[in-house]
């Protein structure tokens, strides 16, 4: 997936956008992964992740 359409650079990476196109349905065991024992906490939509990168705007927990 690409950028194209997205509101920020890495968007089709972020868990928000994973989840509004049903990634957790879909993919639920590797989304277990992306926030098991996670480290970040995104203060636009309050997911959590092991990394960073995979939120929009990420805060250390």
């Amino acid at each position: 997936m690409n950028d194209i359409g997205m509101p920020h650079s890495g968007h089709d990476k972020h868990l928000c956008f994973l989840h509004n196109m049903g990634y957790v349905n879909s993919n639920l065991d590797k989304y277990k992964v992306l926030v098991k024992d996670g480290k970040y906490v995104c203060k636009a939509c309050g997911r959590v992740a092991v990394e960073e990168k995979n939120l929009c705007v990420p805060e250390k927990l």
